[in-house]
């Protein structure tokens, strides 16, 4: 299993769409497979082209969005969301990219005071905003990147001049995008566009002062101009996350979110139990009570890693009926596992192998391989059960035992 890897993002001097996804193409990200990803959403639109700059004598990479359709049409968020919705793309890159979207449709609407599905992207803008969004979610499916921070945002400060005349600066939309967000001026003009603040508050899970991490990567991407004394860059950090110290060199960190639900139809609950753990829960359960009136009703817990929370809480909202969702902090206590195949007739069954300092605690098999080699037997599902914890035993995955060399 390939580790966790995080990203922490640096807009202490602003970000805006394409300066975030020019600091993850500066990281790593692929950009040919960045286009294929926003050309499976506006094929033949756009090309996106990336080159070194400097900022204030520091060297970071500029991606452009050319445009290569004359008179784009207008583009409501109900439109975008069926573009996005009905494209061929991986499924983390298409549900973050929703995310976003809504995020910044919802504030567009409450400035203007229009529904967010009637709200407009206008011609080149659309097209911008899409492959800065599209784009941004594909490079860091393409990074690989299971969880995402980001530090106080620059917004800039004075005004700028739009169609309607002058405007304060942050913009209408970006105060509405930050609210529980640490922000600050960070210098004169608009360093914070609708959409770089939409990206920040959709993806990541928090507000933070660059967490503890092993450093990968480091990427910077450019803004347009080059203001004297101070860098017009969005930087990334690229990384793998680092335990919090807890005391204990064996701990993890963790959340629990936890909702009453009363009002669900119980034949509901698997298959939003099984949602959860495919958004990335680490366990999803349920546990029956009893409520004011005597209302019976289940407590829904998910526990995740805190970078998964803000999806998870999402995901709990999309899925149940309840309206409100608590977190907890946890730390999180766990034996190594490894995994070992071993051959049953007709085929093989994993072996979830629990071990400390090497030698072996726990070991059962993983019921789905069981399931399926059932299934594709056609034998009851005890009785490959039973094989499988015999030829564990005959492997020699026994409690007390030493850990093989050969677990994958």
């Amino acid at each position: 299993m390939s580790p966790d890897r995080h990203i922490w993002i640096d807009a202490s001097a602003g970000v805006a769409g394409d300066m975030l996804l020019g600091a993850l193409v500066d990281a790593g990200a692929d950009l040919a497979a960045v286009q294929r990803d926003v050309d499976a959403v506006i094929p033949g639109s756009v090309n996106l082209v990336s080159t070194p700059v400097t900022r204030a004598g520091i060297r970071a990479l500029k991606v452009d969005v050319n445009v290569l359709v004359e008179d784009p049409p207008h583009r409501t968020w109900r439109s975008i969301r069926t573009m996005i919705t009905d494209a061929v793309l991986p499924d983390r890159v298409r549900r973050d990219a929703l995310s976003v979207f809504g995020r910044l449709a919802a504030a567009e609407g409450s400035v203007h005071g229009v529904p967010a599905e009637e709200i407009h992207f206008h011609e080149v803008g659309a097209l911008d905003s899409i492959a800065d969004v599209v784009g941004v979610c594909a490079a860091l499916h393409n990074l690989g990147v299971s969880s995402l921070s980001a530090g106080e945002v620059a917004v800039g400060s004075g005004h700028i001049t739009a169609a309607h005349g002058q405007i304060p600066v942050p913009v209408p939309a970006v105060t509405q995008l930050s609210a529980g967000w640490r922000i600050t001026a960070g210098g004169r003009g608009e360093l914070t566009t609708p959409t770089g603040m939409a990206l920040i508050t959709a993806l990541c899970a928090e507000c933070t002062d660059l967490p503890s991490m092993q450093l990968d990567r480091t990427g910077l991407g450019a803004g347009t101009k080059d203001f004297v004394g101070r860098a017009n860059v969005t930087r990334v950090l690229l990384g793998q996350p680092a335990p919090a110290d807890s005391g204990s060199a064996d701990s993890d960190p963790a959340t629990l979110l936890e909702a009453n639900i009363d009002d669900l139809d119980p034949r509901l609950w698997p298959g939003v139990l099984a949602q959860l753990l495919e958004a990335g829960a680490s366990d999803a359960w349920l546990v029956p009570i009893l409520m004011k009136k005597g209302r019976p009703a289940h407590t829904l817990s998910v526990l995740c890693h805190p970078g998964r929370t803000r999806a998870l809480r999402d995901a709990i909202f999309a899925t149940t009926s309840t309206i409100g969702v608590r977190e907890h902090t946890l730390r999180k206590h766990a034996l190594p596992r490894a995994w070992v195949d071993v051959a049953l007739s007709g085929g093989t069954v994993s072996i979830k192998v629990a071990h400390q300092d090497g030698v072996i605690v726990r070991a059962s098999p993983e019921f789905d391989t069981v399931a399926a080699l059932a299934a594709a037997t056609r034998r009851p599902q005890h009785l490959v059960l039973t094989e499988a914890l015999n030829a564990a035993t005959a492997a020699g995955l026994r409690p007390g035992e030493h850990l093989p060399a050969v677990p994958r």
